[in-house]
């Protein structure tokens, strides 16, 4: 699968949404590579990474770790999460500032 084709699967109420996740992801890090990796689109740079999935309710930007995202679900309490993922439904307001953040950590954290 290709980015484009997972694109195209993306409802059109949302692909604007997945679309300015993964425009901004590019912008703050021109150098990451994007590929498709576990069926979903996901920047590298190195072993480090963060994942960008369009699910049923929501878009998830996934890092894996929940060292990664405590800073955002600190800042913003009611966003639904998991162990290492943010999930974006319809109604909320993306703080990107804090997002980038997220997105930073992921990407440069030295790994071990």
């Amino acid at each position: 699968m290709t980015i484009d084709e997972y694109m195209a699967k993306v409802p059109a109420a949302r692909r604007g949404r997945v679309e300015e996740i993964m425009g901004r992801i590019r912008s703050w890090f021109p150098e990451a590579r994007i590929t498709i990796k576990y069926q979903i689109p996901t920047f590298v740079i190195g072993r480090n990474w963060v994942s960008v999935a369009n699910q049923k309710g929501y878009v998830s930007v996934y890092t894996c770790s929940e060292e990664h995202i405590a800073p955002y679900v600190e800042k913003h309490p009611g966003i639904k999460h998991g162990t290492g993922c943010l999930n974006f439904r319809d109604r909320d307001e993306i703080h990107f500032g804090d997002l980038r953040e997220v997105v930073t950590h992921a990407l440069t954290m030295e790994k071990e």
